[in-house]
C-alpha cells in the first residue's frame, strides 16, 4: 500500500522472467486458435496479431514507465486520478477481471486432465478445488515466489512452443483460409482483450524496476513478443488442426508428456500472477495489509466461478475486457503526464 523503496528494486533479468511467465498463458493461445480458425493463417491474421499486440505493448510500456517513476501499483495510481472513493470502482473492475481469468485457468486444468486420462466426471469438483487453491501458493509468497517459478518454467515452455510450431508447419494439412466469420476489428479487439487486464496491472511488477529503460523495454517485449508468440502459435495450431485447444494439439502431435507440462506450467505461471494482482486490488479496496488472506479469498472466489461454468464465456469476456479496461489505464496515463506533469504527490497528502 506504498511506493516501492529503492532497496527493494529488482534488475532487468528478474523482471523479464516474471513478465514473460505472466504473458505465457494458455487462454491466449486458445484465443489465437479461434482467430486461426476464423481468419486462416494469412495476411488478415498477421495484421490482427501485429496491430493488437503492438497496441497492447505500447499501452503496457507506458504504464510501466509511470510505475517506475512513482513506485506505485495501478490501484494506487488510480487513487490519484479517481480519488479515494472513485478508485474503489477501478479496484472492483481490475480485481474481478483477474478472478475471471483465475476461474478460466482452474477449470481448464481440471477439465483437460479428466478428459486426457479418461477419469470419471465425479472427479471434476475435487480437481477444481485442488487446482484453485494450489495455484495460489506461490502468490502468497510474493514477488520472489513468482520469480522462482517463472525462471524455471519459461525457457522450457518457449522451447516446447517452437518445437510444436515446427511440427505444425511440417504437417500435410498446411495452414489455410479460415471460416471468415470474424472481422478484422473484432480480431484486434480479441487480441487486445487477451491480456489488456494484465497489461493494465503489469505495474504490480514494473514498480520494482531499477531503471526506466528496463521497465519500458522489458514490458514492451513481454507483451509484444511474449503475448504475440502465444497468439501466433495458437493461430497456427488452430489453422492447421482446426482445434483451438493447444493441449489437444500437442497430444495430436505425439507430445503427450510435454502437453501435460505445458498445461500445468503455462497456467500456473499466470494463475499465481493473476491472483497476486487480485490481492493488491482487494487490499486497496478494503484498505487492509492482509495480502495473504485476500489472496486466499480471491482463489476461493475464482474456484467457485469455475465450478459454476464461467469458462464457457471466454470470447464474450475477452471482447468486454478489450473495450472496458483500456479507459482505466488511459485515464491514469493522462492524469500522470498532463495533470501531474510527470510526478505524483505523496498519497498522504
Amino acid at each position: 500500500m506504498a511506493a516501492v523503496p529503492e532497496e527493494s528494486r529488482q534488475g532487468w533479468m528478474s523482471l523479464t522472467v516474471v513478465l514473460f511467465g505472466f504473458t505465457f498463458f494458455s487462454s491466449t493461445m486458445m484465443a489465437g486458435g479461434q482467430l486461426g480458425k476464423a481468419l486462416g493463417y494469412g495476411a488478415g491474421l498477421a495484421k490482427a496479431v501485429l496491430v493488437g499486440n503492438l497496441l497492447l505493448a505500447v499501452y503496457a510500456a507506458a504504464l510501466s514507465y509511470v510505475a517506475f517513476r512513482s513506485g506505485l501499483s495501478t490501484v494506487l495510481m488510480s487513487r490519484h486520478c479517481f480519488g479515494a472513493r472513485g478508485s474503489a470502482l477501478a479496484d472492483l473492475v481490475l480485481g474481478l477481471t483477474q478472478v475471471g481469468w483465475y476461474a478460466w485457468g482452474t477449470d481448464t486444468v481440471a477439465t483437460v486432465l479428466i478428459q486426457t486420462f479418461h477419469w470419471p466426471s465425479e472427479l471434476y469438483v475435487p480437481m477444481v478445488l485442488l487446482a484453485g487453491l494450489g495455484f495460489s501458493i506461490t502468490a502468497t509468497i510474493g514477488y520472489k515466489g513468482l520469480e522462482v517459478l517463472s525462471a524455471t518454467t519459461v525457457p522450457l515452455m518457449a522451447g516446447l512452443i517452437f518445437w510444436s510450431g515446427y511440427i505444425a508447419l511440417a504437417h500435410p494439412s498446411t495452414p489455410g483460409g479460415g471460416g471468415g466469420e470474424m472481422t478484422l476489428s473484432q480480431a484486434v479487439t480479441i487480441v487486445v482483450g487477451t491480456f489488456v487486464s494484465g497489461a493494465t496491472q503489469s505495474t504490480n511488477w514494473t514498480r520494482y524496476s531499477r531503471t526506466a529503460t528496463s521497465s519500458v523495454v522489458v514490458t514492451f517485449l513481454a507483451f509484444f513478443l511474449g503475448n504475440g508468440l502465444m497468439v501466433g502459435y495458437g493461430a497456427l495450431a488452430g489453422s492447421v488442426y482446426q482445434n483451438s485447444d493447444v493441449v489437444a494439439v500437442l497430444i495430436l502431435q505425439g507430445l503427450f508428456a510435454p502437453a501435460l507440462f505445458m498445461l500445468l506450467a503455462n497456467i500456473w505461471t499466470t494463475q499465481d500472477n493473476t491472483i497476486y494482482n487480485f490481492s493488491l486490488a482487494g487490499c486497496h479496496f478494503f484498505r487492509t495489509e492482509r495480502r495473504r488472506l485476500v489472496t486466499f479469498l480471491g482463489a476461493v472466489l475464482g474456484t467457485l466461478l469455475a465450478l459454476f461454468g464461467f469458462s464457457g464465456y471466454l470470447v464474450p469476456f475477452l471482447l468486454a475486457l478489450g473495450t472496458s479496461i483500456p479507459p482505466v489505464g488511459g485515464v491514469i496515463l493522462a492524469d500522470f503526464f498532463y495533470c501531474r506533469r510527470g510526478a505524483y504527490p505523496s498519497l498522504a497528502s
